[in-house]
Order: C-alpha cells, then structure tokens, then sequence
C-alpha cells in the first residue's frame, strides 16, 4: 500500500498576490481607508493620549506636488504614524500658503492671453481668479499628497486664504502694532522690478551676475586737476550719489599722471595703476583721515557736491580703489551712513525701475532731461540705464577705467531678474524693539535643532537681518489695514485691525478691496476716536512670509485638536508644537518668520524641535525646480505624480526611507529601480510567511 504524504508537505497558501500591482491597488486600498474613516478613528482611539504635534508648514497653492515636496510630506508620515504606533495621539493639519506672487503671476499671466491687462482689471476680479486658481491646485494637490499614502484632515486642512486664518493673522499683526514693533519708514528695500514690489530678504537669492565694474573721476572743490576715484558697479546708482565714504584705518596716497592727481587707497595702488595704464604715476604724499574729511567734491555730471565721510564697516581695502561712493536712497550701508550724516534718502526711480525726477531736491540738482526714464533692468544683456551713464562719464572725460566682473547678486525669487535696491516708504518690523534681537537669539538656544548645524545657520540669520519690510505692492494677500490721512500719510491703530479682523472674519478679506474707505471708516472707526478723519484706504498687502508664520496663532492656538490641554488656549507655559520639519532653506524663510511672530506676539517660541531635510538633486547634484522647468533644455521629471506612476507610492517611501534626508538628496531612475528591486525582496518574503500562517 502507498503511503500518502500529501499532508505531511508544506504547501504554501495565501490570498497575498503574487505581484504588487501597485499603480492599481494602491487607489484602491486608498478609497477603502476613506471609506472607513481610517484616519479619525485612529484619532479617535488616540484622544486620551499624550500629544505630539507635528506643525505641518505650508507649500505654495501652485502647480503639481514637486518631488522635493513628497518627500517632506512622506517624512512627516514616517514620523505621524511612529508617534502613533507608539501610544501618542498625533493629529496631522495639512496647510496651504494660497496668497503671493507666483499665484498672482500666472493669473496676470491668464488675463493676458484674454487681451486683459493688470492695469485695467479691477482688483477685486484678480483676487478672485486667484483665489479660484489656489483652490484649484490645493484640490489637485491634496489628491497628490494622499496618494503618497499621507494620513491627515485632508477634509479640514487650513489654508491662509480662509477667511478664520485671515482674521487671526491680522490679530497677531494688532497685538505687534499695539505692542510698538510696526513702524513706517522710508528706507532702501529690495525691489523686484518686473513684480512690482518690495520683497523681503526670504525672496531674494543670490546668483552669480555679469556687471559693469567701473572707476570714476570726482573732481575736488578748490584743487584743480585733482580727483578722487571712486569704484562702483551700479553706475545707474552715480545720479543718486550725495557722498563719498573712505575708510580712516587706511592709508592713502596722492599721485600724479600726466599733469592729474588722483587720490587712491595705498594698497590698492599697483592694481589701479595697472588697470589704468599709469605707467610712470609719481606719488607726490600721502593722506589720512584728518585731510580725507576735509575735501569735498563735485559730481562728475551733476550740479551737487559730494562731501568725503567715514565709512570704515564697509568700505572694502581689499578691492576697488578704497572708495565708495554713497547713495543713501540704494543701499542699506548707504541709507544708515546718510542718516548719520543728515543726507537726503534720495531715490530717482519710479516703481517701473526708470529713472526719474523727485522733490527730494532742489530743481538745478536734479537729473538730466537725457537720463530721464532709462530703465535699470537689462535688455539683451545691458541696462539702458548703465549705458546712458557710462556714455554721460565718457563725455565728460570722468570714465578712468572699464571691464565686467562677476559677482553675486541679489536676484527676485519669482521673476528670476536682479533686484534693486530703492528708498520707499513701506511697514516695518522692528527688530531691535525692546531688545527683540537678543531674546530670539536666546531662544534659539533653548531649541533643538537637527542637524545641529541648523543652529548656526538660524542665529547667523537673525544677527545679521535689516527690520522685516513687511508690505507688498500686490493684489493677491492678506490687506494691510490702514488708512491715510490729510497729510497722505498712512496710518495703523490696533483696534481698527481687530475690527477689520472681526470684518474679514464674517465677509473675507475681499471686503477690503469691494467697500470704499469711507465705508469702511463707518464701519471700522473707533467709538472714541479722537485722530484724523482718513480720506483713502491704502492698498498693501501683507508679506506672505507673515501669513505663513502666522499660523502658530491662526492653526496651533485656534485648532482644538492641536490643543494639549484645553487652558493651553488661555495661557501659553510651553511651545505649541513638537516639531517642525521642513527643507533647509526655512532657517531664512518659514522657520524663522515662525519663531520671530510667535515670539513677539505670543510670547512664547512655537516649536520644541526643527528638523530640516536637504534637497532634491540630479545625478548631476543639480537641484531639481519647478521654475526652471522647460528653460535652456532643463526637461527632468520633477512631479511626485510622474514617480508613483512609474514606481507607485510604496516604492517611492521606501526610498524615501533609505535616504539620509539631512544631507542633498539624489533622485534618479537608477535609485529608484534598485529601491523597486529591495522592495520586491521583501515583498516575497512577507509573502512567503502569509503563505505559512494557515
């Protein structure tokens, strides 16, 4: 008889498949966890427990989810579901940034196609289509993001659009108002000439930029044949000059070349003389400070003089000819040692980046009717602006040397063009208001940083930052409150904010822009005012880095499951949230505008833990952006949507969890697959012991 081994064979049996199938069953298994609620009852289950707040900071309302962004939503996963596994209740508020430029670009960029102009749109009608262009891509977005397989209240996300977020930004921005750190100034800020407005130091990077670098001839008053050589390579800025600064801990010298003296740094000497073509210069003495202070100059092409001062924190004796001419109303150095010096903040560009005339001085100092609306920003590689001057010096025999140089430069983060420095009166933060400075500086020290790194890189920004230009010369954001006076002069009171806030609470902020002011006036005016009777509204706009580092009041204090303790609303004893995680350029942008709003208005830093992740590069370790998408050839897949189709989402975190995410992080087809391969690995291995547990 035949013995039936049959039952004494291990015969693997499992409904587990074969094949991962991912691009169709990851949707699927998708719709069964919304089905079911996953994520709130997961909350649910959790509510008692200890919380660990993960601060989601918010992307821009714009275009596909990048694959640098999927990889900061997969982290924060990562970590959501570790704390929750390990007994924590840890909700996840998703957020969007909704208001700023690249939004309002790509609607001006529409309204074009449609024969519209910007000038000729009401504002209303633009904040509207943005508005409808943000909620698109947060639909489309948040599809993206819970395809990576992310839980969150993706049913109740906030977004700084909302009019509840509006309100409470514009409450914080009271309590900084009545609290002294606002103020209105005239001072120079970063202009973008193509947007239109100012922008803050987050908005602006640094690039490498071809300029001229050139020498110029000042004549000194009383001293004929004499000059003092200047170095500049922003010749548009010579017609806003108004003084020259030396350094009085270097030496100088007077030379003569062919029948001119020239006054010069010492130790720049043999550079200049080279560049010059002084072959035979004779140095006939040398000056210090004490005679430097006493000379006085006149502008090679203008009816002004230019009095020599001291300016030893930033006149360079390493380069140029160890002077610098000073141009109070276009530069940041200049403004401060004109202010010392009782100059004129004088500034002769329009806000088309032109140059123009101003009342800033009297009519025969003014500039020339052939300088007159020459642009700054450069055509096909030269600024009509730079050329009209250096053709004017030629002229005037006040050009001594000319060639390019290469050097970084502060470029518009959206428009991609160099910016310009340019005195206006805009809304200030103070940074130095009751010691502020200091006490962030002191609060970095109580938070965790990782890398540790990221310590250094946070505090060195806030040492070395001007005050927060805080208003925009846009239509798209959160209004800005004020009203002008008689004297057209605006102005902010922290109860008409709160009022406004009350307002765009109930109505949006639209109401703003649809009410006229004295509407407005009738409806925001205190009981017991006793100032001046407005005669317009003003029209700026927030700086969208102040939406954003709102949210510690608008999301962290205002959502009830974000809430350790209910009297945490009441009287705050610790930080709102665990931890923020972002990529490592939000020590200059989210991170800090955070801390520093949270700080001044809530008292209190708003995170115990940063944590920052690189960025995502080539192979090439060149950095995949949106921007540059489709310019100079630049075609590399850079969407999270192109990456889980090709992988699906598993494969992506996988990968994901491989990287050490403190340092670039390389994105290529070759990664990935060998990521597909180990996952498949592990796939069958799971598979294998399902298959035994029957």
């Amino acid at each position: 008889m035949m013995t039936d081994y049959k039952n004494t064979l291990n015969l693997p049996r499992t409904g587990f498949p074969m094949k991962a199938d991912l691009a169709n069953r990851e949707p699927e298994r998708l719709k069964t966890w919304e089905k079911i609620g996953l994520y709130q009852k997961i909350q649910a289950a959790r509510q008692s427990r200890p919380k660990f707040i993960l601060h989601d900071g918010p992307p821009f309302a714009n275009g596909d989810v990048h694959i640098g962004t999927a990889l900061n939503k997969i982290l924060k996963d990562f970590i959501i579901k570790y704390k929750t596994i390990s007994g924590f209740s840890a909700p996840f508020v998703p957020g969007w940034d909704c208001h700023g430029l690249p939004i309002e670009f790509k609607v001006v960029q529409e309204l074009k196609k449609h024969h519209k102009t910007e000038a000729h749109t009401s504002p209303v009608e633009i904040r509207k289509a943005c508005e409808d262009y943000a909620r698109k891509y947060i639909f489309i977005q948040r599809d993206q993001f819970k395809r990576l397989g992310v839980l969150g209240a993706w049913e109740n996300p906030y977004l700084t659009l909302s009019p509840e977020y509006e309100a409470e930004e514009l409450r914080l921005f009271a309590d900084l108002v009545e609290k002294g750190f606002v103020y209105r100034g005239k001072k120079p800020v970063y202009w973008s000439i193509p947007c239109r407005t100012a922008l803050a130091e987050a908005e602006v990077e640094y690039k490498e930029h071809v300029s001229p670098s050139i020498y110029v001839k000042f004549p000194v008053i009383g001293h004929p044949h004499t000059y003092v050589v200047i170095w500049t390579t922003t010749p548009w800025t010579l017609p806003a000059n108004l003084a020259i600064a030396y350094s009085s801990t270097t030496n100088y010298t007077l030379v003569n070349v062919n029948g001119e003296s020239y006054i010069v740094s010492v130790g720049l000497l043999s550079e200049i003389a080279e560049k010059c073509k002084w072959s035979n210069y004779q140095i006939i003495r040398s000056l210090d400070a004490a005679n430097l202070a006493q000379i006085e100059c006149k502008h090679p092409f203008l009816d002004r003089t230019a009095k020599l001062i001291a300016g030893d924190e930033f006149v360079d004796s390493t380069t140029g000819t160890g002077f610098v001419h000073i141009a109070p109303g276009h530069g940041l150095e200049d403004y401060m040692l004109g202010l010392k010096h009782g100059l004129p903040i004088y500034s002769p560009v329009n806000d088309d980046g032109c140059l123009c005339r101003t009342k800033d001085l009297p009519d025969e100092q003014q500039i020339s009717s052939n300088l007159i609306g020459k642009q700054i920003l450069e055509h096909h590689g030269k600024s009509p602006a730079n050329e009209a001057v250096l053709e004017i010096l030629k002229s005037k025999n006040a050009l001594l040397h000319q060639e390019q140089c290469v050097h970084s430069y502060p470029h518009c983060w959206r428009s991609k063009t160099p910016v310009i420095f340019r005195a206006m009166d805009q809304w200030f933060i103070k940074i130095d208001h009751n010691n502020f400075r200091q006490q962030a500086l002191q609060t970095i020290e109580r938070v965790t940083w990782v890398p540790d790194w990221g310590k250094n890189r946070i505090e060195a920004a806030v040492k070395s930052r001007p005050d927060w230009c805080i208003s925009r010369q846009r239509t798209w954001g959160v209004p800005i409150p004020a009203f002008i006076g008689p004297d057209n002069n605006p102005f902010l009171d922290a109860r008409i904010i709160r009022a406004a806030a009350d307002l765009i609470e109930k109505h949006g902020s639209n109401i703003w822009f649809e009410k006229s002011a004295k509407e407005l006036w009738s409806i925001l005016k205190p009981s017991d005012w006793k100032g001046p009777e407005p005669i317009d509204k003003a029209l700026d706009t927030l700086d969208v880095w102040i939406d954003s580092g709102s949210s510690s009041r608008a999301v962290l204090i205002r959502r009830n499951e974000l809430k350790r303790t209910r009297a945490e609303a009441k009287e705050l004893k610790e930080p709102m949230a665990d931890l923020y995680l972002e990529g490592s350029d939000q020590h200059r942008g989210w991170f800090q505008s955070s801390m520093l709003l949270s700080l001044a208005a809530n008292g209190i830093e708003p995170f115990k833990t940063v944590l920052t992740h690189g960025f995502m590069v080539d192979a090439d370790r060149e950095k995949i952006s949106k921007s540059k998408q489709g310019q100079g050839g630049y075609i590399k897949p850079q969407t999270s949507e192109f990456y889980i189709k090709t992988y699906g989402a598993d494969v992506i975190r996988l990968w994901v969890a491989s990287q050490d995410f403190r340092n670039d992080i390389v994105v290529s087809d070759e990664r990935i697959s060998k990521v597909g391969e180990s996952y498949r690995v592990i796939r069958n291995a799971l598979r294998y012991q399902l298959s035994n547990l029957y």
